[in-house]
Parts: structure tokens; sequence; C-alpha cells
């Protein structure tokens, strides 16, 4: 079993930054996929970012130039770092791992952007 566990979340004003971790335990295959989600209560969760255990990065369009994902795999840790936050930012941002063909989920960390 997998567990992941995000930490980093909270309450920032607009054009602040947040950085969230996500650190996952238990049989972590040396191949996989992990990121960030993002969900609005009422809306559906949207991707934010991804990264390989090899390092290739993806994000949504409305994050590239604001958002960074990045990983240590020795931690078996990824990071998000947010710069430039808007209150449309605002939401619960889930980690998301695909290890050994499975999707794995955190339990979510609310981030806030509002003065």
């Amino acid at each position: 079993q997998v567990q992941l566990v995000e930490s980093g979340g909270g309450l920032v004003q607009p054009g602040g930054s947040l950085r969230l971790s996500c650190a996952a335990s238990g049989s972590i295959s040396s191949r996989n996929r992990m990121g960030w989600f993002r969900q609005v209560p009422g809306k559906q969760r949207e991707l934010v970012a991804t990264i390989t255990s090899g390092g290739t990065t993806n994000y949504a369009n409305s994050m590239k130039g604001r958002f960074t994902i990045s990983r240590d795999n020795a931690k078996n840790t990824v990071y998000l770092q947010m710069n430039s936050l808007k209150p449309e930012d605002t939401a619960i941002y889930y980690c998301w791992g695909w290890i050994a063909n499975t999707n794995y989920w955190g339990q979510g960390t609310q981030v806030t952007v509002s003065s």
C-alpha cells in the first residue's frame, strides 16, 4: 500500500507564494508519476501539474509560468511551488500518484488566496 501525505497549505494574500509538499510512503516503485490536482466545491477536480520519476513535467495551461512541480526521489516527495497566487487559485489541492499501475490520492490540503 501507498500513502500520500500533503502539507504546506494555508492562507496567503494575492500575489503571494506557497510551497506544497507530498510525502509518499509504502511500496514505491522506481518508475512512477506523481502530481497535483485541485478542486473547488461543486466543480470537477482539475489537473495542476504532474512529474514522472525521470523528471518530465506537465502543466495545466493556466498554471504555466506561475507553478513549478519538482520531486526528490530519494525522499519520495513531490513539491509544488506556487507563485503569483490569485483568488481563483483557492481550492483543495490533492497529491496524486500513479504507482505500480494504481492511482493513489492524498487527503488534500486547503489553499486560500484572499486579502
